[in-house]
């Protein structure tokens, strides 16, 4: 593994286990079935070559063959990776077609239909990504060279309780319908939490601007996503779920604009972004305090308020010290993040407003919209 950055050097240097993609797992239940097609006989383990040149072994979980089709079927190890899908049973039922039919893909039960533009593959398509598919073209004309088949073939994936995992998923808000998508362009999982979330983030970005929406809104949960929902009548696929990835949304919006962008959330986790944060959890960044006094101060808190917001307990804790002396911080907080988004944004052409929310809902910041 490379020295350098990125998520090979995190793995590297976090000593944990890396795993293998829903893409992997499908080419190589595929690379088996259709190798018993041929020969009478399922190769177990089952050989892969991954992208990037490296050939890990699966062992076979199941196996049919029944005439003029095959099934077999792998279980996802996504090593360390905190992945809805590990323990995921992978089945590939290949069956052979008349010569000249090319390699056809369809979605067996658990993997999802692709009902909305803006993802790399057409309305109507298996949620099968293109990596994966090149793969398992691949692996079935190397499977056909070596035995003597055509190459002819329709591969069915499937995924055991598949539609049940994909409600923990992106998939039914970015229009991927009935079940989970088969991943990956390495074919290694690197264990790395919010890559799959930062991933979806952009995912939803791409289908809003692809549905012709000209706002969006990133929201850190499901009640700022009621919240902006009420605020805007916005749309399902105008709401971005961020978490704690406001930096993800702000650089993907940068380089893929829209012409509005709403961040919605919790006035403590808004405060952080107003201090110049990007990641918002917990472990990674915390509520300054002694920066909401400083900002009260600009608001009218006198000295002795100031005193107590910094020595408060929580942010929410300041923010009701505020609104009881009548000093709109949250308001104060909305404005310094909208500044600090925009900031990030770097001049892209996309209007910024921020609503702050308390844990009901209820709106206690709000900026107003600007643009560089």
């Amino acid at each position: 593994m490379s020295a350098g950055g990125g998520r090979e050097a995190q793995l590297k240097h976090t000593g944990l286990r890396p795993g293998w993609t829903t893409g992997a797992c499908a080419t190589a239940a595929t690379t088996a079935a259709y190798t018993a097609l041929l020969t009478g006989d399922f190769p177990d383990p089952v050989s892969i070559t991954l992208p990037k040149g490296a050939r890990p072994a699966f062992a076979l979980a199941a196996e049919r063959l029944t005439g003029d089709a095959a099934m077999a079927a792998v279980v996802k190890d996504a090593g360390d990776d905190p992945d809805v899908t590990h323990g995921a049973l992978i089945r590939s039922t290949v069956r052979i077609l008349p010569a000249g039919s090319g390699v056809v893909f369809r979605a067996g039960p658990g993997v999802g239909t692709v009902t909305l533009p803006g993802l790399p593959l057409e309305v109507g398509e298996p949620a099968i990504n293109p990596v994966p598919r090149r793969m398992m073209r691949e692996h079935v004309a190397e499977v056909a060279a070596a035995h003597g088949g055509s190459g002819d073939v329709e591969i069915t994936v499937s995924v055991d309780h598949g539609e049940e995992i994909a409600r923990s998923t992106w998939n039914p808000r970015i229009g991927i319908l009935g079940g989970l998508s088969i991943l990956g362009t390495t074919g290694v999982v690197v264990p790395y939490s919010c890559s799959a979330w930062i991933d979806s983030i952009r995912r939803g970005v791409d289908v809003a601007r692809a549905a012709g929406l000209r706002h969006v809104a990133g929201c850190t949960g499901s009640t700022s996503e009621r919240t902006v929902t009420t605020l805007y009548d916005l749309p399902e696929i105008a709401l971005l779920d961020m978490g704690d990835f406001a930096g993800a949304v702000l650089k993907y919006v940068r380089r893929h604009p829209v012409d509005r962008l709403t961040v919605c959330g919790g006035f403590a986790k808004l405060s952080k972004l107003a201090a110049g944060h990007l990641d918002l959890h917990s472990a990674r960044s915390q509520v300054d305090k002694v920066f909401l006094a400083e900002l009260a101060r600009t608001g009218g808190a006198s000295e002795a308020l100031a005193v107590e917001i910094a020595e408060a307990n929580t942010g929410l804790a300041a923010l009701r010290l505020c609104e009881a002396a009548g000093v709109p911080l949250g308001d104060l907080v909305a404005a310094r993040a909208r500044d600090e988004a925009l900031t990030v944004l770097r001049g892209a052409p996309v209007t910024v407003d921020v609503v702050c929310i308390d844990r009901a809902g209820a709106v206690v910041g709000r900026s107003s919209q600007a643009r560089r």
